[in-house]
């Protein structure tokens, strides 16, 4: 009686093992059984440290170093605008454009998902972003979203272990091949069978290594689980985003997210706080009935876009702005070192020059002459070209940092700057910028000629002096 009762356990066992195996339980209900993101994990572990990093550049201290510092920096209000409320759009509308390409990743990663709200993530997305509703509470308290973040950093750790791991792994596989197929002698034959059996037992290790980082790691968690991570931490930083900026027509802010900013970290105008704001054609402008609804009609996300659009002035319109980039920070070089710029530097860098510049160039070198004996000239010529090059050359590099970030090698690394177009050459005006890069050029050619005058003058003066000692002696 006692072995029946056995057997018959040991039958529901095996049944329920199978039905569960095979998706079923025994009443007939399917299991969804969610599937794993297994080897794109190590894609999703690139959008993970950008989301941190976007969130951390929204932070109260972050956000009072862009109203009182990088709004004020002096080639920004020089060559591109001194509208802090225009500048601040611009900030705006960045941080917006790449929280929205995160979030076209995310999408896509939406797709696999078993949720149905979670496979309508872009939809959703758009609705939150024109209209601030969020059916499925997705946005998140200041606390819940610091705690997301640290586990999305323990996340990435594991999974940038497991890559590492990984590669160990067919290291020693390709090892132990060579090591199977190395031909030896009698002698050597224990040798080689130590050796074998050295990486046999490594590679077991290694496997078992693998399977724990797995589970910590990205590679076993569903695709539904990552996604409401994701999903959850970009609701959260848009409104964040737009209660910095008093973005809040039509947008209901969630009360799980604080509205309390310390006074210094408010990024909008001081003397305009008792009002909202909206995107509007370009700037951030005072708030109104029609322009809310024209807001609303043709979508955030749009509007945005059109903000970063460069008007036809600037070195952004004219696909200029990296070019200039190169040109200031080596004419700055030569004017730190001019004795050491020869002729073909001279000539590579006057052929770097758009006929723009070569036409001002040649204006204003007429009549200059040829001598450059005057010390007192070249000193002011030095102090004014530092000048010049301490509010023009910080953009320059800007610039350089910024498109560096964006490019393909390193699309997949964390930006390190946080630079913002609005500190870059991109919408800095074309004929002012073209009017520094001039006055440097002419600068430079004084002291450059300057240096090389002086040289030739203290060889003349070595040699004659050679010569008179020569006819002395």
């Amino acid at each position: 009686m006692g072995l029946e009762t056995w057997l018959i356990k040991v039958k529901k066992s095996i049944s329920h093992s199978f039905d569960h195996h095979h998706g079923h339980v025994p009443h007939g209900k399917p299991v969804i059984k969610k599937s794993r993101v297994g080897v794109l994990a190590f894609e999703i572990v690139g959008i993970m440290p950008k989301l941190n990093h976007m969130w951390q550049n929204l932070s109260d201290k972050n956000m009072a170093r862009l109203r009182n510092e990088a709004l004020y920096l002096e080639g920004v209000r020089k060559i591109v605008s001194t509208d802090d409320v225009f500048l601040l759009g611009l900030a705006c509308a960045e941080m917006v454009e790449n929280l929205r390409v995160l979030a076209k990743t995310v999408t896509r990663l939406s797709k696999r998902c078993e949720d149905s709200s979670l496979r309508s993530f872009e939809t959703l997305f758009d609705g939150f972003a024109n209209t601030g509703r969020d059916p499925h509470g997705w946005v998140l308290s200041w606390k819940e979203m610091e705690a997301k973040n640290k586990k999305m950093e323990r996340l990435v750790t594991a999974t940038a272990t497991l890559h590492r791991e990984i590669d160990e792994l067919t290291v020693i596989e390709n090892s132990l091949k060579k090591a199977l197929h190395c031909s030896s002698n009698k002698k050597d034959q224990s040798l080689k069978q130590q050796k074998i059996d050295d990486l046999q037992h490594k590679l077991q290790w290694q496997k078992q290594e693998i399977k724990y980082l797995k589970d910590k790691s990205l590679w076993n968690r569903s695709f539904d689980t990552i996604t409401s991570l994701l999903a959850k931490s970009i609701f959260t930083i848009l409104s964040r985003i737009k209660l910095v900026f008093n973005i809040n027509n039509g947008f209901n802010y969630p009360p799980s997210l604080p509205r309390s900013l310390s006074a210094s970290a408010t990024v909008y105008p001081s003397d305009q706080t008792s009002n909202s704001f909206n995107f509007v054609s370009g700037p951030l402008v005072k708030s109104s009935k029609h322009q809310e609804n024209n807001h609303l009609s043709h979508g955030f996300f749009e509007t945005t876009s059109k903000i970063l659009k460069p008007s036809s002035s600037t070195l952004g319109s004219a696909c200029l702005a990296l070019h200039y980039a190169n040109l200031i920070i080596v004419t700055e070089k030569m004017i730190r070192s001019p004795q050491l710029v020869g002729l073909d530097a001279r000539d590579d860098i006057y052929s770097m020059l758009p006929n723009s510049i070569r036409s001002s160039l040649r204006r204003r070198l007429k009549g200059i002459g040829f001598s450059a004996s005057d010390p007192a000239l070249a000193g002011e010529w030095k102090e004014a070209l530092g000048k010049i090059l301490g509010w023009l050359s910080p953009l320059a590099h800007n610039m350089m940092k910024w498109q560096s970030e964006r490019s393909f090698e390193h699309q997949n690394l964390l930006p390190k700057t946080g630079v913002l177009l609005l500190q870059t050459l991109f919408f800095a005006d074309q004929e002012k910028t073209e009017a520094a890069i001039t006055e440097l050029l002419v600068g430079l050619n004084y002291i450059w000629r300057f240096e090389r005058e002086m040289n030739a003058k203290a060889l003349l003066n070595c040699t004659n002096f050679k010569n008179m000692q020569q006819h002395t002696s």
